[in-house]
């Protein structure tokens, strides 16, 4: 099974539709996680017209994304447990917010977003996993977002890179 993961795309901020790229690096995916900052309320039906999408509302999304998404979640994937959360919040970084979110409850892969910063690590028999921006690059070189191969109740994970345009 694999699965697309993305976070902060900040639609209509930076512009009407989801980059190329991304469309078609998700295309065939089983499901779309999205770790918020969708920012617009049409944002989701986007995803949802590649793939079934699930998601959690970040800092900068509407009262109507945060009702019908909530800002943290556990699913059930493949066998896998994945924990999502924006990682927004006060104090410390947005990864050790992101950790603390899902403290006593056993993840096996942690998806989180906020910092625009792609990160794919193996640490503490999970996995932590920071697809980027595929519209907000911010500081980064490259837009990203990550896919995560599940197989016979294993996670891979792994960030995809591309130039927008």
């Amino acid at each position: 099974m694999k699965v697309g993961v993305v976070a902060d795309t900040h639609l209509p901020r930076f512009g009407d539709r989801l980059p190329e790229a991304l469309r078609r690096g998700l295309r065939g995916v089983a499901l779309i996680l999205h770790l918020g900052d969708f920012t617009g309320v049409e944002v989701p039906a986007l995803f949802e017209a590649l793939a079934p999408l699930e998601a959690v509302a970040g800092n900068n999304d509407p009262p109507a994304l945060v009702a019908r998404f909530g800002r943290r979640k556990v699913l059930p994937v493949g066998g896998v447990r994945v924990g999502l959360v924006h990682g927004d919040g006060r104090g410390g970084t947005t990864l050790g917010r992101s950790v603390a979110a899902f403290a006593g409850e056993p993840v096996d892969v942690l998806c989180f977003g906020h910092s625009h910063r792609p990160l794919c690590e193996h640490h503490d028999a999970r996995w932590l996993v920071n697809p980027g921006s595929p519209t907000d690059r911010r500081a980064q070189p490259r837009y990203s977002y990550a896919l995560i191969e599940i197989a016979r109740g294993r996670a891979s994970p792994r960030l995809v890179f591309f130039d927008r345009r």
